[in-house]
């Protein structure tokens, strides 16, 4: 293990570090840290990047390798638009918020590690097959083009000229020039060596909780089965599709559930796909690689990150339906991570009442990789206790999951 940051106490003078914990089994010695992050994926690593940038004492435990979950299976697309075609709510706010974030976060990170994060901005196709969705293209049109510009609603001929590969049964698209994408491995990369430059201790393989205590006036004590027993001032909880385990040691519901999202890859055929292309079945992102990544089949099997036939399966038939020159082709390699999902499909950012302590960032089913910028400026701004500046941060506590005083759970 990397040491601790050094200066960051004379940075925030006054913020101590209890040595030890008292508990009815008596004095035990503990392993510290002021702020202590549980999850090592993208929400993980860039919260403590920023809370050590903060002057923060920061250790990451991570129960397998970093970034091996959900983050390291993503197709890092950044489409604010795309993810959110209905109204320009709270969480499209959050989401074009970290949008914008992008190129300078990016920037920071590579100029600090030497780790390149594969960012293209390629602009984004969202098609219609059908007269119906087409028609609720224009209703989008509508309301984006006030939050970005750029936007056009394109016809068949146009559409075909500037994505040629696509099918000729697509009617048309609506075209978002501004969308991105990051290569998620090498951002997942980047942000852990970003990690141990700014001094953050980094823990792998630390496995599974097996213990959590609040200690009044001390802090709170994760145990775990690979790397001891950790005491913190606070406790950022960005363990993904895991996080519901907190419900087992401490008296909060995080109703985080998991989602198995299955992804296909072909290798490079000839000319690249040149943008980011969305459908109402599946999704289509050409990396610098050559590869073209499409995703994702989704289901409900628990903790399984098995990739099946079935779900493969879809993903190919579709791929041979919107862009032909794919059919007959399989796809070189399939993988699945699993999406940390909530009931109402927005993330949990923000304190716990109950425990004062604790800090959750998680939930953030399909845009992890598109939020980790506001969320990590949002666990920054909470871990110094400074209000939010934006307006909409209230609309991603724990508290909308109560019902009359009582956590509404998953079943």
């Amino acid at each position: 293990m990397s040491g601790a940051s050094k200066g960051s106490a004379e940075a925030k003078p006054g913020r101590g570090i209890a040595k030890s914990v008292q508990s009815a089994g008596g004095v035990k010695s503990t392993q510290t840290a002021e702020v202590l992050i549980l999850g090592g994926g993208i929400i993980g690593l860039s919260s403590a990047w920023e809370a050590a940038k903060r002057g923060f004492r920061v250790t990451v435990l991570e129960a397998e390798a970093f970034g091996g979950q959900a983050s390291g299976a993503a197709a890092g697309m950044l489409a604010p638009f795309s993810e959110n075609p209905e109204s320009p709510d709270a969480f499209f706010r959050l989401c074009a918020d970290s949008h914008s974030r992008y190129p300078d976060w990016v920037r920071e990170l590579e100029e600090l590690t030497g780790h390149s994060a594969e960012l293209q901005r390629s602009g984004s196709l969202n098609v219609a097959f059908h007269e119906a969705d087409f028609l609720s293209l224009r209703a989008r049109l509508e309301w984006q083009s006030r939050h970005g510009a750029g936007f056009e609603l394109l016809g068949a001929a146009e559409l075909r000229r500037r994505e040629p590969k696509l099918s000729d049964r697509a009617l048309g698209a609506l075209y978002c020039p501004g969308e991105s994408h990051v290569f998620a491995p090498k951002l997942v990369g980047a942000a852990e060596e970003a990690c141990r430059r700014a001094g953050v201790r980094l823990v792998a393989h630390a496995g599974r909780v097996t213990g959590m205590e609040r200690v009044a006036g001390t802090g709170v004590v994760v145990r775990t089965a690979g790397a001891g027993s950790w005491l913190a001032d606070r406790v950022v909880v960005c363990a993904g599709a895991w996080s519901g385990f907190v419900r087992e040691w401490l008296p909060v519901d995080v109703p985080v559930h998991p989602i198995r999202g299955q992804i296909c890859a072909y290798d490079g055929k000839g000319d690249p796909v040149r943008h980011m292309i969305f459908s109402s079945q599946a999704y289509w992102v050409g990396k610098k690689d050559g590869s073209l990544v499409c995703g994702a089949s989704e289901d409900v099997a628990g903790f399984e990150r098995s990739v099946t036939e079935q779900g493969i399966g879809r993903l190919k038939r579709w791929s041979d339906r919107a862009l032909p020159f794919l059919g007959g082709i399989p796809p070189s390699r399939g993988w699945a991570g699993l999406r940390p999902a909530t009931l109402d499909g927005w993330p949990l950012i923000g304190p716990v009442p109950e425990v004062s302590e604790l800090v959750l960032a998680c939930g953030h089913y399909r845009n992890g990789i598109l939020l980790a910028p506001s969320t990590a400026a949002l666990v920054g701004d909470l871990l110094e206790g400074k209000a939010g500046e934006k307006g909409y941060e209230n609309a991603f506590g724990i508290e909308r999951f109560c019902v009359a005083g009582t956590r509404r759970g998953l079943g």
